[in-house]
């Protein structure tokens, strides 16, 4: 059974720095796309980056040049390092795995998702 485990959030004021983890168990972490996504109260949920097998990433416009989205295969952990965080960024960060291990983002599905970590940033 698929498991992920968010963690790292918390507090910090504008212009700070944050590393959030998810920790994955139950299934062969390294074949697997992995993604954030984050939700704001009253928005959508949004896609904010995403990682392929082979290391390959992509972000959403907002957060390109700040956040760094890294998986180490060895651990199962994906990591998210968020720089120069931005009041906007305040959110519920979610980390997700595709539903099929097919090592490239190309048509992913995330159907496995964790419980999410809290990032609130004041100005």
């Amino acid at each position: 059974q698929v498991q992920l485990v968010e963690s790292g959030g918390g507090s910090v004021q504008a212009g700070g720095s944050l590393r959030l983890s998810c920790a994955a168990s139950g299934y062969i972490f390294w074949n697997y796309c992995m993604g954030w996504f984050r939700q704001a109260p009253g928005k959508e949920r949004e896609g904010v980056a995403n990682i392929d097998s082979y290391g390959g990433t992509s972000y959403a416009d907002s957060v390109k040049g700040r956040f760094t989205i890294s998986r180490d295969n060895a651990k199962n952990t994906l990591y998210l390092q968020m720089n120069s965080l931005k009041p906007e960024d305040t959110a519920m960060y979610y980390c997700a795995a595709d539903r099929r291990p097919l090592g490239t983002c190309e048509g992913v599905d995330f159907g496995n998702w964790g419980q999410g970590t809290q990032v609130t940033v004041s100005s």
